[in-house]
Order: C-alpha cells, then structure tokens, then sequence
C-alpha cells in the first residue's frame, strides 16, 4: 500500500525527535531547508545548521543560506572546507564526490565535536539513491544521517511539502556544486569554477531564468543546459549566447534539455547493466 507524503513526515517527525542536538549540512536548497525547518520545530535549540564555504559555490548561494537560516530562526555559521587541498578532488575522477563529502563530513564531525552536537544530518532524499553518488560512501564512513531519505521522502514530496510550510525554497532549482558541470577526467580549476559561475550568471539575467540551468565546460565547448520551457527561447538566441559566453573563451556551445545527473547517465547505465 502507497505511502502517503503525510505519513512520511510524521516518520520524519519520530525519527528527529529521537536523536539528540544535532548538526544540519545546510546547503539552503530545497532539500536542506526543509529539513531545517523540520528540525527547528521538533528539536527546537538543539540544532545547528553548517554552511560550507569555498570555490565550488557561488557568493549568492551562501546569501541565500544565510537569509533561511534566519527567517527559520536557526543557530547558523560558516566553516571553510579545503577539498581543493587534495590532488584526488581536482582530479575529477568518477568518485570525486567522495573526497568533496569527506572533506564537508569531516569538517562537520570537528564542528559537532567541539559545539556538543551527537548527530550529523545532510539533505539526501529518497530520488538520490536512483542517481550516482560516491558521496554515499563518505557519509556512511562518517555516520552522518540523511533522515529525509530513511522516511522515504523524494524531491516531489519535499516540494509540495515546504509549499505547505511557505517556505521560499520550495520551487528554487537544484544548486549542486560548480565543479558537476566538468565531466569527469578533466581537471577541476579554480579558473574553470570562476568560469562557469560567471556563464550561468550572463544567461541567467540576460534571459530571466529562474528554473534549472547549467553550463557544462567541456572546454573550449559549453553544453547550456535548461529546463523544456526555455529550450525554444535559448535556441532562438544561439547566436547572442555565442557572443555572450566568448569573451570567457567559449568557442562553441551546444543547448540541451536540462536532467539531473546528466553527466553521471553513462555511469548510472553502466551500473545498471546486467553482467
């Protein structure tokens, strides 16, 4: 028998009021906010919301976590994360998320240590075991708890249920970090993160989007990305984009239909071919 969305929050619920102070990564994305917000009401003063600062993410995505944590009344801080520190992450091979998430996990573990907090909780959902993540691994090395995904809650349920809630979050467009849009074996530069960040940003306000976009740098090519209601406008203006994006470098772009893990789709295939 279907689960309903009310029943796994009330999982949600009981599963949160059994854990003591806790830590939240606290992206500000849809997935993290909600869980905050949750967590603001069944542990009240017990929790801590951690935002991660460094190249991989972008100014105003910590402003934006910053406005949450606030309008949710939330103890909130930064920490500064040093995945750049290590060779296997700028790298860029096919686990790179591991080192990236043990790095976030390890920071967090000092974090909780030193604050008092017993728990460490990110914002996988239930959708997220269908994608490729290397992270897993990390996460489960350092016994951080995702309890969106143990009550069984995917993207859609979380939408509609910070909708609910009123939360600002409930319709903003995944955000992972810039390095995703470098395919896998091309080394991850701090140029090549800078760059991106601008592209995204020039198409983004030259053209309104509010969904998802992302500019893949397959160097000197940028595969653009967009959901299906802007395809026909991004590709109408292919020639203004090409003049946008070359003073980056870009030589060429390519436009797309937007889906999630994009990059990781030859490796979730392979995984899910039968031997």
């Amino acid at each position: 028998m279907p689960v309903s969305r009310r029943q796994k929050i009330q999982r949600l619920e009981k599963n949160l009021e059994g854990l003591g102070p806790s830590v939240v990564a606290f992206s500000g994305g849809v997935d993290s906010s909600f869980l905050l917000a949750v967590c603001c009401r069944v542990l009240k003063g017990r929790i801590l919301a951690v935002t991660a600062l460094s190249q991989t993410y972008t100014p105003a995505e910590a402003r934006c976590a910053e406005k949450t944590a606030k309008a949710l009344g939330a103890r909130h801080v930064f920490i500064s994360t040093r995945e750049w520190d290590d060779r296997h992450f700028r790298a860029n091979p096919k686990d790179r998320c591991y080192y990236c998430k043990k790095e976030l996990f390890g920071c967090l573990k000092m974090v909780a240590g030193t604050q008092g907090f017993g728990c460490i909780l990110d914002g996988s959902n239930a959708d997220d075991l269908r994608d490729y993540r290397p992270g897993a691994k990390a996460k489960a090395e350092a016994g951080v708890r995702s309890p969106l995904q143990e009550a069984g809650l995917t993207k859609e349920d979380i939408r509609e249920a910070s909708r609910e809630l009123g939360l600002e979050s409930w319709n903003k467009p995944a955000m992972p970090c810039l390095a995703s849009r470098v395919p896998y074996g091309s080394a991850i530069t701090k140029k090549r993160l800078l760059r991106i960040g601008k592209a995204e940003a020039l198409v983004k306000d030259a053209f309104g989007i509010r969904g998802n976009l992302r500019v893949r740098d397959f160097w000197p090519l940028a595969r653009i990305e967009a959901d299906r209601k802007e395809l026909t406008l991004l590709k109408k203006s292919e020639s203004r984009l090409r003049e946008m994006l070359g003073p980056l470098g870009y030589k060429n772009i390519r436009i797309e239909g937007y889906r999630m893990g994009n990059l990781n789709t030859p490796l979730v295939e392979t995984r899910s071919r039968p031997k």
